[in-house]
């Protein structure tokens, strides 16, 4: 598509925001009132955008409105392309001087190791806004308004820039009543036992009861969908995890956690940074990407 296409086929902001309130409301009276305009002033900008698409995005039955599977298609389109101006604008006012950072984190790494370090960044960074969001696996960069983000696995991101971070160390943790009930002296031991492992990685028992050269691999697993939720169980005595010996120090250091056995594993995948390569000058990133790398360093 050449540039006089694309503009030709540009819709103004009006006839979208017309568009995509009435497709979700599924009424002219509904969308009118939401946007403050009149019933005619909703329709006009939606035939209008019909129109200028060639295309009927609404069936019309009497006095009611029905999307048709073109105009489905287009509103999802539309509404997420929406969020992201909107997105963009906000970020803009809250921070007109400085830039944001758009970072996607797993939340444990998140909670327990990033968030505690932040203060620090902000404070040498005062005009970079970072906003975070939850995501537990690989994403689409083209598809989301997200700049970087924390990444745990092998060095595999296609279309992406990526940044080492550190590597990983796993231990079995539990309760002391636990570990004090069972007695565990060696690997076969743990498998009298509930073992607790996050959704995400479900040969991670295997992995570890196989570089104990244990046969057989582990026995009953319950699995949960974030570390957080794993360490809380362990902590009251419902089984052995195998988890990150750095994001469990406190627990280990109170003694709500103790290891279950003295036996660590190396995580063969490790923690990165990764970037779409398009924002690679962005400076928000550049700087939060050169104290990341100096803070995992230090913390290693």
């Amino acid at each position: 598509m050449n540039m006089h296409t694309a503009r030709r086929l540009l819709p103004s902001t009006a006839q979208l925001a017309a568009f995509e309130a009435a497709s979700r409301a599924g009424s002219i009276t509904l969308a009118a009132k939401e946007l403050n305009l009149t019933q005619s002033a909703v329709s006009r900008q939606i035939k209008t955008l019909e129109e200028q698409l060639e295309v009927e995005l609404f069936a019309r039955e009497r006095q009611t409105i029905r999307l048709t599977s073109a105009g489905e298609a287009y509103a999802r389109e539309i509404r997420e392309a929406l969020r992201k101006i909107s997105a963009a604008s906000f970020n803009l006012r809250a921070n007109p001087r400085g830039g944001t950072l758009n970072l996607a984190i797993l939340p444990t790494f998140g909670t327990c190791w990033l968030a505690p370090r932040l203060p620090k960044f902000l404070a040498h960074n005062p005009g970079i806004t970072i906003n975070l969001a939850t995501r537990l696996t690989y994403f689409d960069f083209r598809r989301e308004a997200l700049d970087a983000a924390i990444h745990f696995g092998p060095r595999d991101w296609p279309g992406a820039e990526m940044a080492l971070l550190r590597s990983e160390e796993v231990i079995p943790a539990c309760s002391f009543e636990l570990k004090n009930q069972y007695g565990f002296r060696t690997a076969a031991d743990l498998k009298k036992v509930l073992l607790l492992s996050i959704s995400t990685r479900p040969n991670a028992w295997d992995l570890w009861f196989s570089a104990q050269t244990v046969a057989g691999g582990p026995g009953q697993t319950m699995y949960f969908d974030q570390f957080a939720t794993v360490a809380q169980a362990a902590m009251v005595g419902v089984g052995v995890a195998l988890l990150p010996t750095f994001l469990i120090q406190d627990e280990l250091a109170n003694g709500k956690l103790v290891r279950a056995l003295n036996l660590p594993m190396e995580s063969a995948e490790r923690y990165y940074l990764v970037w779409p390569s398009e924002r690679s000058t962005h400076p928000p990133l550049i700087m939060f990407r050169d104290w990341l790398l100096a803070e995992t360093a230090a913390d290693r």
